[in-house]
C-alpha cells in the first residue's frame, strides 16, 4: 500500500473517532475522502463540513466504487453489504491500523499504548510539539480542546498516535518512541485471559524500531519482559523511577509540580485539568518533550496551554455551587482515578457518579471491579448498558453492578436522570461512559 498513490479512499466507519483521524488525513492530502457511518454525528457532520461525502444507509448504491482504498473499523460485521461487495469486486480492503502501519514505516513515530491513559498521553505529547514549534502529525483518540480536532498535520516527519489495543490493531506499529501506560485487563472477548492481553503488550514492546525507546508506566505486571534498546520509566510519585513529579500541589482545580529525571528537571509546571492520573500523564508527555529537545522554557508554556480533551475529566460546569466533570472511564481503574481525583480536588461535596456500563462482556467480566470503584462515590446512577457491537448476554445487566455496590444506588433511563436532576441538588456530579451517555451533556449542562 502506497500511501502517496492514492487518489480516492472510501471509509466504512468513518465518524469512530480514530477512523475519522485517518480520513482527515487523507482529506488534508487532497484525496477524495468518502465514506458511510450508521448515524450522523456532531464528529460526520463536521467530517462533512471539511468535503467529505458521508452517507447513513448501508446501500452500494451509495458507495464509491471508482476509489483506490476501502478502510474500514474491525466493529463493523463482516455480513456488512458494502464491505461485502468491495470484497467481491476485488477493491483493496483494509483496516484502520494497516493505515496506521505504513505512516509508522515512513515517519518517526511515538506511538502511545495501554488499557487507559493512551488518549491523554497522545494528545498532551502532540500539543507540546505543535505549541512549541517542534511540529507533529497528530493521529488522536479523542478531540483536543485546544484545536477541536483529533487530528492535524505537519511538514515536520514526525507523527503522534494513539495506538489501539483492540482486535490487536496496534501490533502492527513500529514506533521510533513507544509509551506503554498499563496493562490492566479488558477486551476479554478478544483477548480471552488477562494473561494473553499482557502478552500483546510485551509484543507491542518488541516491535520498537533498532535503537528506538520505551517509555513504560513502572510497576506493571512482568515489566522484565518489555523489550527495547532503551528503556525509561515514569511514576507519580515513585522516586525509583527514571521520570516521576514532585512537589504537587493542588489549584483551582489542577495542580502545579516539578518534573525530576535522574539526568535533569523541570521545575514550576502547570497543568490546569483535574485529575491526580493527568499529572501522571503530563511526565509522560514532558519527558518524551525534553527527549525531542524541546527547551524547558516552550515545554512549561505549552504544558500550561494545554486545555485537555473532550470527556477526559472535563470540567461541563465549574463554580462555586457546582461542579459538572464529564469523563469517557469505562473500566474500574479509570473509575477510580476519576472518583478518587474528583473528591480529593473538590473535598467535602456530595459526589454523585451517572454510570452507563460499555458492553456486555466488559459488564460480566468486570462488574465486581466496577462496583468496587463506583462504591467510592456517595450515590450512584447506572444507565442500561451500552451494547455497542454486541448482542446482549443472557444474565448480564447494569444490576449485575447495582447489587454490589455499597452505597445509594439506582438504575435510570436517560430521560428519567433529567428529571431527576431537575428536582434534587448535586455539588459534584460526574457522567462517565464510553457509550451514548455524552448525549446527556448539554441537558444536563442546561438544567445545572
Amino acid at each position: 500500500m502506497d500511501l502517496n498513490n492514492i487518489h480516492r479512499v472510501y471509509f466504512i466507519g468513518i465518524g469512530g473517532i480514530g477512523m475519522s483521524a485517518i480520513a482527515r488525513y487523507f482529506n488534508e492530502k487532497g484525496v477524495k475522502v468518502s465514506g458511510y457511518d450508521r448515524t450522523p454525528t456532531v464528529l460526520t457532520r463536521q467530517l462533512e463540513a471539511e468535503g467529505m461525502q458521508i452517507h447513513y444507509t448501508d446501500d452500494v448504491n451509495l458507495l464509491d466504487r471508482d476509489t483506490n482504498l476501502v478502510v474500514y473499523t474491525p466493529a463493523i460485521p463482516a455480513t456488512h453489504t458494502e464491505l461485502t461487495w468491495y470484497r467481491n469486486n476485488n477493491i483493496e480492503v483494509v483496516k484502520r491500523s494497516d493505515v496506521l502501519q505504513e505512516i509508522t514505516r515512513s515517519l518517526f513515530a511515538i506511538t502511545v499504548a495501554g488499557t487507559h491513559g493512551k488518549t491523554t498521553v497522545s494528545t498532551m505529547i502532540a500539543h507540546l510539539l505543535r505549541d512549541s514549534g517542534y511540529g507533529c502529525n497528530a493521529f488522536l483518540g479523542g478531540i483536543s480542546v485546544n484545536y477541536d480536532k483529533n487530528f492535524w498535520s505537519s511538514d515536520k516527519q514526525v507523527a503522534v498516535i494513539e495506538a489501539d489495543e483492540y482486535d490487536r490493531s496496534f501490533l502492527k506499529l513500529s514506533p521510533d518512541i513507544a509509551v506503554l501506560t498499563a496493562m490492566d485487563a479488558d477486551h476479554l472477548d478478544i483477548y480471552g485471559t488477562p494473561e494473553a492481553m499482557e502478552d500483546a503488550f510485551i509484543q507491542y514492546t518488541h516491535n520498537i524500531k533498532p535503537n528506538g525507546t520505551l517509555i513504560a508506566r513502572f510497576g506493571l505486571h512482568r515489566d522484565n519482559e518489555l523489550n527495547a534498546t532503551n528503556k525509561l520509566l515514569y511514576s507519580l510519585q515513585n522516586d525509583v523511577a527514571d521520570a516521576y513529579a514532585k512537589n504537587i500541589r493542588m489549584k483551582n482545580g489542577g495542580y502545579e509540580f516539578d518534573v525530576m529525571h535522574k539526568d535533569w528537571m523541570i521545575d514550576n509546571l502547570e497543568l490546569h485539568i483535574g485529575g491526580m492520573h493527568n499529572v501522571e500523564n503530563a511526565v509522560v508527555a514532558v519527558t518524551v518533550a525534553h527527549l525531542l529537545g524541546i527547551s524547558t522554557e516552550k515545554i512549561r508554556a505549552a504544558l500550561s496551554s494545554f486545555k485537555g480533551i473532550k470527556r477526559r475529566f472535563e470540567y461541563v460546569v465549574k463554580n462555586d455551587h457546582q461542579i459538572y466533570i464529564d469523563d469517557y472511564a469505562h473500566h474500574p481503574e479509570e473509575l477510580k482515578a476519576l472518583i478518587t481525583s474528583a473528591k480529593a480536588l473538590f473535598p467535602g461535596r456530595k459526589t454523585t457518579v451517572i454510570f452507563q456500563p460499555h458492553l456486555f462482556s466488559r459488564t460480566r467480566d468486570l462488574a465486581d471491579g466496577f462496583a468496587s470503584s463506583l462504591s467510592l462515590a456517595d450515590e450512584v446512577i447506572l444507565l442500561p448498558i451500552y451494547p455497542a457491537r454486541e448482542l446482549p448476554i443472557e444474565g448480564v445487566s447494569s444490576e449485575m453492578i447495582a447489587g454490589k455496590i455499597t452505597v445509594p444506588v439506582r438504575i435510570l433511563q436517560k430521560e428519567e436522570v433529567l428529571q431527576w436532576l431537575k428536582s434534587t441538588p448535586v455539588p459534584l456530579l460526574i457522567t462517565a461512559g464510553a457509550g451514548d451517555i455524552d448525549q446527556l451533556k448539554e441537558p444536563i449542562k442546561e438544567i445545572l
